[in-house]
C-alpha cells in the first residue's frame, strides 16, 4: 500500500485522484495539493462521500517553487509524487523530487510559461536550428534528469496521459505482439463531442491553443519535417463517431518514438477540430489574443492567452454538457515474419458514460485514467527502473491490462483504412 502527493487539481487530476482512491490494492493514502486548496477540499468530500477506503488529506503549494515543493514533500513523506499541474512547472517539481529522493509521475512534457525569457529564447533557438522543428515543448529539457535520477535510485515516468502515454504504450504493444518491424505510425486524436459552446476547448485552454495554433511536424527518416499550422489535412472514418476532418500537429511523443524505434520510417500526429474552432481561433490569433507576451493594460502586465484563459469555460465545467465519443488510437504498418502487415489500436470513449462515472468529460478521463495506471505500476514496481523514461520503454502488457480494467477498453483492428 502506497501513499502519494498528488499535485494539480483541475479536470484531468479529478480523475487521476478518482481512479486512484477506487485502485485500493495501491493507493492507501493520498495527499492532494493545489495552489487553489478550495479544490482539494472539495475532491476530498467527494471521495469521502463516495465510501472509498483511501485516507485524504490536503494542502496548498506553489507548484513554480522549488522550495515550496520540497517543503510538501518533506512534511507528507509520500513513496511518489503525481505532477498533473502545468507543463510549466514540470521541472520545478523534478527539481524536489531530485532533492528528496521520491519517484516522479507527470502527463507532459515541459514547455516554458514565459517564451521571451532571454536565456531560454537562446537555447530554443539554437534547439530549432539542431533538430529542424520550432514546437515550444520538447523531451530534452526532462531527458537532462537521467543521470541524476539514476543516481538518486529514483524512477521518472514521463508523459502517462492518452496522448502522450497510452499512444506510445499502443506502439510497444505493437511492436511486441504484432510486428517484427513498425514502419509507419499514424496517431489519430478524435473528439467527436460537442459542448453546445461557441468556443470552448477540452483540456487547459492556454496549453491547447499554443499546441494548436503553431506550426505542425513529423518524423520521417530520421529527421523533421515542419508544416505550417493547419497545413496538411485529411478525413478519416473513426468507427463510432464517423467522418471527421483531421489536420497534422506536432507533438511530443513523436519525438520519443522516433528515439526510441529507430526501424520506424514516419510517425505522424493529427487531431480533428471542426471548422467553428478553426475560424475562432485564426480570428484570436490574429487580434494577439494567443500571444505569451506580456501586454501593459491599465498599468498592469497582462499574458493575453491567460486572460483568454480566464474568459473560456473551465475545461472541467464542460462534463454536465458534452455528448458524444473520443476515438484515440495509433495505425500502424510493417513487417511480420517476412510479410507486410498493418494494424490499428484504438479506444473509443462516451463523454456522457464518464460523466456518470467521475463528473468528467472523456478529454480529461482518457488522460486522468492512464495518470493513474503509470503511477500504479512504478509503485507496485512493474515499472520501476532508476532514471527518467517515456511510457514505450516498458513493458505495455500489464498497462494495456489496467486500461481494461479501469474504463479505457481498447480495440485492435488487422485491416484498418490507411491515413493516405
Amino acid at each position: 500500500m502506497s501513499r502519494l502527493l498528488v499535485i494539480g487539481c483541475g479536470g484531468v487530476a479529478q480523475v487521476a485522484i478518482q481512479k486512484c482512491a477506487l485502485n485500493s490494492k495501491v493507493f492507501s493514502e493520498m495527499r492532494l495539493a493545489s495552489r487553489t486548496v478550495s479544490k482539494c477540499e472539495a475532491m476530498k468530500e467527494k471521495i469521502e462521500k463516495s465510501g472509498a477506503p483511501v485516507k485524504i488529506t490536503t494542502a496548498t503549494v506553489n507548484a513554480d517553487d522549488v522550495a515550496d515543493v520540497v517543503r510538501l514533500i518533506k512534511e507528507y513523506k509520500p513513496d511518489a509524487v503525481l505532477n498533473v499541474a502545468l507543463p510549466y512547472q514540470d521541472l520545478a517539481i523534478m527539481d524536489a523530487c531530485l532533492e528528496c529522493r521520491v519517484d516522479y509521475i507527470d502527463t507532459a512534457n515541459y514547455e516554458p510559461e514565459d517564451t521571451d525569457e532571454p536565456k531560454w529564447r537562446a537555447a530554443y533557438e539554437k534547439r530549432c536550428k539542431e533538430k529542424g522543428f520550432t514546437a515550444y515543448f520538447d523531451y530534452s529539457y526532462q531527458w537532462a534528469y537521467m543521470d541524476r535520477f539514476k543516481e538518486a535510485g529514483i524512477t521518472g515516468l514521463l508523459g502517462t496521459g492518452f496522448d502522450p502515454g497510452v499512444t506510445s504504450v499502443f506502439t510497444a504493444y505493437a511492436k511486441k505482439h504484432f510486428f517484427d518491424e513498425i514502419h509507419t505510425i499514424d496517431i489519430l486524436d478524435c473528439n467527436g463531442g460537442d459542448h453546445g459552446y461557441a468556443f470552448a476547448t477540452n483540456f487547459n485552454p492556454e496549453i491547447n491553443l499554443r499546441e494548436v495554433s503553431a506550426n505542425g511536424s513529423y518524423w520521417e527518416n530520421g529527421h523533421w519535417i515542419e508544416t505550417k499550422p493547419m497545413e496538411i489535412k485529411r478525413e478519416y472514418d473513426f468507427p463510432q463517431v464517423g467522418k471527421k476532418d483531421m489536420y497534422l500537429l506536432h507533438h511530443e511523443e513523436i519525438e520519443a518514438l522516433g528515439r526510441n524505434f529507430p526501424e520506424v520510417k514516419r510517425i505522424r500526429f493529427f487531431m480533428t477540430f471542426g471548422q467553428s474552432y478553426l475560424d475562432h481561433m485564426r480570428c484570436l490569433e490574429d487580434v494577439g489574443m494567443l500571444s505569451t507576451t506580456p501586454i501593459k493594460f491599465e498599468g498592469k502586465d497582462i499574458v493575453p492567452i491567460q486572460f483568454l484563459k480566464a474568459l473560456l469555460p473551465d475545461p472541467a465545467s464542460l462534463g454536465p454538457r458534452t455528448v458524444g465519443k473520443t476515438n484515440i488510437g495509433c495505425i500502424f504498418t510493417g513487417i511480420k515474419d517476412g510479410q507486410e502487415k498493418k494494424v490499428y489500436i484504438y479506444n473509443v470513449c462516451d463523454h456522457q458514460e464518464c460523466y456518470k462515472e467521475l463528473g468528467s468529460q472523456a478529454i480529461s478521463y482518457t488522460t486522468g485514467v492512464p495518470a493513474m495506471i503509470g503511477t500504479a505500476l512504478v509503485l507496485t514496481g512493474a515499472w520501476k527502473k532508476p532514471g527518467v523514461y517515456t511510457t514505450d520503454e516498458f513493458d505495455p502488457d500489464p498497462y494495456m491490462e489496467m486500461l481494461n480494467e479501469y474504463g479505457l477498453p481498447w480495440v485492435v483492428d488487422e485491416n484498418p483504412t490507411l491515413v493516405e
